[in-house]
């Protein structure tokens, strides 16, 4: 069994002492790709480097809302160029969150919306992070248009959802779906077309039930496959090869 998980932040600070053991395990657990999305400017080179030395991590390359600090407005002309120099298999994180306190909302917007556009221009996919925001991430991508790409750890309505797979765009689900009282995100993962669905782990955040406390990883990701795959009624195995094709044509691996 070959599963990928589409969003895992393994360049994290949390993983430096033993990344190595970290990657160790999730391939051992069938964790066959692993995308990458970078969530400041700095984080770009060493993500770059991380990626070239395992050919199963798959780098994105973007400005994350929550480090909204760490952003300055030449960041998107070298994002540009970056994307342009590099090999990226999308742009992101990017978004908008209305969650976090002090976060300057008409500077998130700029960000997100600059980086919407360069992903069209590359014709690469887009990671979108929407906290509180979803309503105004669906408008933005509908006003743009030419996009695809993926929200990550989907939290919205039923009718959110339907929204986004009209625009194409697939929604991630990870840990928090191993939750019994996530009963609306439930409803939506066991009737949803199964061509927009993502696994995803979001580590080292948002583990699952059976991790609660702990330091994610992608080894994990076994635990939200499984816990969906009862939901749906599918086998296991099926399920893996299903949202592994999922992300392997949006993303375009191999």
């Amino acid at each position: 069994m070959r599963i990928t998980d589409s969003h895992a932040h393994l360049d994290a600070r949390e993983f430096d002492a033993d990344r190595a053991a970290v990657l160790e395990r999730a391939r051992a657990a069938g964790v066959a790709h692993q995308i990458v999305p970078a969530v400041n400017a700095a984080g770009w080179a060493p993500l770059r480097a991380l990626c070239a030395n395992h050919p199963d991590l798959h780098p994105a390359y973007g400005l994350h809302p929550m480090y909204l600090a760490d952003h300055a407005p030449q960041h998107l002309h070298e994002l540009g160029d970056w994307l342009q120099r590099e090999r990226a298999v999308a742009v992101g994180e990017c978004g908008l969150d209305f969650y976090v306190e002090g976060l300057d909302a008409e500077l998130q917007r700029m960000y997100f919306v600059r980086q919407l556009e360069l992903a069209r221009e590359f014709a690469l996919p887009v990671i979108v992070h929407a906290r509180r925001a979803l309503d105004e991430v669906i408008a933005a991508l509908r006003r743009i248009g030419g996009l695809r790409g993926v929200v990550h750890s989907f939290s919205g309505s039923e009718e959110q959802a339907r929204q986004l797979w009209k625009l194409g765009f697939g929604i991630g689900i990870g840990g928090p779906v191993t939750y019994p009282r996530a009963q609306r995100l439930r409803r939506i993962v066991a009737a949803m077309p199964l061509q927009y669905l993502l696994l995803e782990t979001d580590a080292p955040d948002q583990p699952g039930i059976g991790h609660r406390g702990e330091r994610n990883e992608p080894a994990h990701l076994v635990e939200v496959l499984d816990c969906i795959a009862a939901l749906r009624g599918m086998e296991r195995e099926a399920l893996a090869a299903a949202t592994s094709g999922n992300a392997a044509a949006l993303f375009g691996l191999a």
